[in-house]
């Protein structure tokens, strides 16, 4: 019989990694970006002009390889890309799970 043990919601917490709060906001940034350069139909070349950035860290982006942003990079492309970036601050949704860092996007 297989263990199946179910997910806190964060991948990076579940596997035990440092940050793991910072970690999924800056995938969940990341993905928006993603998103919106393919939504644009963006070549990497064309995006990394827009962004300000090189191709090769355009390329990165969308692979996934996020070791080179921070949030606060990754909030900087998505107002880059024409995007308002609201940062609300409020108390936790329950007193049974942590407070975090979300990603909601109004595309």
């Amino acid at each position: 019989m297989t263990n199946i043990e179910k997910s806190s919601g964060n991948v990076f917490a579940d596997l035990g990694l440092k940050n793991p709060v910072e970690m999924q906001a800056r995938a969940d940034l990341t993905h928006q970006i993603y998103k919106i350069i393919k939504q644009k139909k963006l070549t990497q070349t064309a995006a990394a002009e827009l962004l300000g950035i090189k191709q090769p860290d355009v390329s990165a982006l969308m692979n996934g390889k996020l070791t080179n942003f921070s949030l606060d990079r990754l909030l900087h492309l998505l107002v880059r890309l024409n995007r308002d970036v609201e940062i609300s601050i409020k108390p936790a949704i329950s007193k049974k799970m942590s407070a975090g860092i979300h990603v909601l996007s109004m595309q």
